[in-house]
């Protein structure tokens, strides 16, 4: 196992991640990939150039047990697992440093050599040496502007932190991106080109560095037992943090422990999941939570014109509706089944995106405003600032669950929230739960996993009562 790391955000650590799995897949390995944190788009690009899907790794949405059953199993499937960190190494609560510390995954952590030459192994060796309850294996040097210049920011790393590749800057390299982060993998064409372009990168830098098969095999195929020592818990911003282990129980660990499941209580119900490019922000996970409490899922592409199927629940997740705001519009039975799904007193949940599609208008970053729905009454606006951005634990009345919140629109609703979320950083973002009858919205994105027995319990309901015991 390894873990991919930087010291900030933009360094590199998709691409590089994604450059090393398709290396891999091309020498005929099994690859398994992981993404730290909250985060949908990144996934999709590594798991086309992985092959397999992308789970999230967050101590706080899933808590600790439900991360090493993921690595365990990938682990025993895999030839080599990768971990995708998120921002820099150090930054937020829980950080990717702890996720490593906490399950002993070796680092190698990616810089930007753009315009450094030897303070490149100054920064280098800082991070290594920063906290001493994580291990870095090794460091790669992106965008460097030649060969000569990938010697001169060798120079200075200490011999237990070897320069593994250094790729040379090339502009065709990078994905495009729009305002919530990298375009869609899955609107890309020519997406495996450019990811065989990039492990075509990876391999040239590596004979610039010492290597990836120079880090001790043990080091990067096989996940250490979790750490033992307490303070690791807590210790989110700096080594020298003073909380106990306690606050890190109460604030990280998951909050579906005390909610025993019946094998499968929604054995029988269909839910049906919209999922394309304008429905696209579904973790894994979540599918397979529903699967596991015994549903059938059925997905279905608003976007290729297809029709709502018969279903007892339905899920709208996040994405662009504000890019396929006419396509939706042209969908002639898009808008009045879902009114009838509703009418029929059968749940809906619409996160984010999801939720936007069911208001009554909805304005696009170019200011045109589309008609939706009209089954939510309010308006949304996408606007070229971010709105909210972070981790969120909301009560729903069957129990609590997790997720995050990441929007460049604002609502206005008439509608009284049911109850709001909060941030366990104390961060300002507070999203409101609302519920109208048989519908539940957010801009919340839940991860399902945190609780099945709230999701279980909100699916076997009618017009949002329930009426099946779990």
């Amino acid at each position: 196992m390894l873990f991919i790391s930087a010291p900030a955000s933009g360094q590199g650590k998709t691409s590089i991640t994604a450059a090393i799995a398709r290396s891999a897949v091309r020498r005929g390995q099994r690859v398994r990939v992981f993404k730290t944190g909250p985060d949908y788009l990144d996934p999709m690009v590594l798991a086309r150039a992985s092959g397999h899907p992308v789970y999230q790794l967050d101590l706080f949405m899933g808590g600790e047990d439900h991360c090493r059953s993921l690595l365990t199993t990938a682990a025993a499937q895999a030839d080599l697992v990768l971990v995708e960190g998120v921002m820099g190494l150090f930054d937020g609560a829980p950080s990717s440093a702890d996720l490593a510390a906490r399950f002993g995954l070796p680092v190698l952590v990616v810089l930007d050599a753009s315009g450094m030459a030897q303070t490149f192994a100054a920064v280098a060796t800082g991070l290594a040496r920063y906290r001493s309850d994580i291990h870095v294996a090794g460091v790669v040097a992106n965008r460097v502007g030649s060969p000569h210049h990938a010697r001169m920011v060798a120079e200075g790393l200490p011999p237990d932190l070897p320069l593994v590749a250094a790729l040379q800057r090339q502009e065709a390299l990078s994905l495009p991106e729009r305002h919530l982060g990298l375009v869609q993998a899955l609107e890309l064409p020519d997406i495996d080109a450019r990811l065989d372009a990039w492990a075509d990168a990876w391999e040239a830098g590596e004979a610039l560095g010492v290597g990836l098969s120079a880090i001790p095999h043990s080091q990067i195929t096989q996940c250490a037992a979790p750490q033992t020592d307490p303070s690791i818990n807590t210790r989110f911003s700096s080594p020298s943090s003073a909380s106990s282990s306690a606050a890190f129980s109460d604030r990280f660990s998951a909050p579906f422990s005390d909610h025993p499941l019946a094998e499968t209580p929604l054995s029988g119900l269909r839910i049906a999941v919209a999922q394309d490019a304008c429905f696209s922000f579904i973790y894994p996970a979540n599918l397979d939570t529903l699967r596991a409490l015994g549903a059938e899922v059925l997905c279905f592409s608003p976007l290729a014109g297809e029709s709502l199927p018969a279903c007892d629940g339905l899920w709208l997740p996040g994405g662009y509706p504000e890019l396929h705001a006419a396509a939706l519009q042209q969908h002639v039975t898009l808008f009045p089944s879902l009114r009838q799904h509703l009418e029929a007193g059968k749940p809906l949940l619409a996160e984010c995106g999801g939720m936007l599609v069911l208001l009554d208008t909805l304005t696009d970053a170019e200011g045109q405003t589309h008609s939706m729905a009209g089954l939510m009454p309010g308006s949304a606006r996408l606007q070229p600032r971010l709105a909210a951005l972070g981790l969120q634990s909301v009560d729903w009345p069957e129990g609590a669950l997790r997720g995050h919140s990441f929007h460049y629109s604002t609502m206005e609703t008439p509608l009284t929230p049911v109850a709001r979320a909060s941030n366990p950083n104390g961060g300002r973002t507070a999203e409101p739960l609302y519920q109208q009858g048989a519908l539940r919205a957010s801009y919340l994105h839940h991860y399902f996993p945190s609780n099945p027995a709230a999701v279980a319990a909100f699916f076997q309901s009618v017009d949002g009562h329930r009426v099946r015991p779990a």
